[in-house]
This record gives structure tokens, sequence and C-alpha cells, in this order.
């Protein structure tokens, strides 16, 4: 999850921009752009709000996360989480060795 994170706000910091008479032009293009190559475009409109498009597995992930980072207690627990499992060396284990590990049969 965390580096679904990462990259997804390496994503999130390239977004494209474009005009709504270009987004309506080119809606099918815009919209493979944007569930294909999970690319952010913002859609300026003229004395209105901007819109942001974003594919929805995208914002699924992004809801997701704010959810579990909601409470302070569990974000803490998620980021030490994290740095623990980047802090340790990836040693392969057969399932043997790992059923024998958690008392497993």
């Amino acid at each position: 999850m965390y580096n679904d994170s990462v990259q997804l706000t390496q994503r999130l910091m390239l977004t494209r921009e474009t005009t709504y008479s270009q987004a309506r032009a080119n809606l099918a293009s815009i919209l493979d752009q944007v569930s294909d190559q999970s690319q952010v475009i913002v859609i300026k409109r003229r004395n209105q709000k901007d819109v942001a498009l974003i594919a929805a597995d995208e914002l699924s992930s992004l809801l997701e996360s704010a959810y579990l980072l909601r409470s302070p207690e569990n974000a803490k627990r998620l980021w030490r989480s994290i740095a623990w499992a980047e802090s340790q060396e990836e040693t392969t284990q057969s399932l043997a060795e790992l059923k024998e590990e958690l008392g497993i049969e």
C-alpha cells in the first residue's frame, strides 16, 4: 500500500490540464489517458470551479488510504510498520519453515 501511495503521489504531481472545450472535443481520448495511464486530468472551466478526472481504482485507493490514516493512532502504527518492513532484510522461507514458525500442523 505504501508503494502504491508513493506512486500515486508521484503521478498526481504530473497532472495534465485541459479546457472544458478541449475535453468535450477529445473526451474518448482523455478518458483513455485517465484509465489506461492512471493520469489525472484537471478540466479548467471559465467562471466555475475546476474538476479533476481520475480513474475509479485510483480514487478508491486514495479513499482507502485516507480512511486508514484518519485515526492518528492507526496512522502511527501504519508508518511504524512501513519503517520496520523497509528496515528488514528480505529472507526467503519455505512453506514448512513458515508453518513451523506459526505453529501450524
